[in-house]
């Protein structure tokens, strides 16, 4: 019998045996082990994008968190699209020319911790998302990188 998982998560924090961690289930997300692309039988699942969410923070980017990986729709964007808009969610959105996913991503995790420590932000640590696009599925061929961050103010929901 085909079956999905919607999400896996695992507890982890920013340390290199954190972070390789999350390269871990990130392979095992590609590859099908967790079938969160795929069903249990390596069928694609149509329709479905990928995303990270760091949840739980036991402080702030220095403490443990957790670490989803979601199968999500395009509803699911115009949600968080709609937080950006009500001022609970900061939008990032880098590229890398070069089609590097990792430079891409460290570009917009940098933008956030620079504007973190500057104070034009204040992180709320409720959820944040993450989805990384491979240049050979965007329309201007460059890798991109969209950050969306929990900001203070108004009551943050969870999407």
């Amino acid at each position: 019998m085909p079956y999905q998982l919607k999400e896996a998560t695992i507890r982890t924090d920013n340390t290199a045996e954190g972070i390789k961690r999350i390269e871990e289930m990130w392979q095992d997300v590609s590859s099908g082990k967790l079938p969160i692309l795929f069903n249990n039988e390596l069928n694609f699942l149509p329709g479905i994008s990928p995303v990270s969410r760091y949840s739980n923070y036991e402080s702030d980017e220095n403490g443990n968190y957790d670490f989803s990986i979601l199968g999500v729709t395009s509803d699911f964007f115009k949600e968080l699209d709609s937080l950006v808009s009500k001022d609970l969610y900061q939008k990032y959105d880098e590229s890398d020319e070069t089609g590097n996913l990792q430079a891409c991503t460290q570009k917009a995790w940098q933008k956030v911790w620079n504007q973190q420590q500057s104070g034009e932000i204040s992180r709320a640590f409720t959820e944040d998302f993450e989805s990384t696009v491979p240049a050979e599925y965007t329309k201007d061929g460059k890798a991109h990188c969209y950050l969306y961050i929990a900001v203070k103010g108004k009551s943050e929901p969870s999407v």
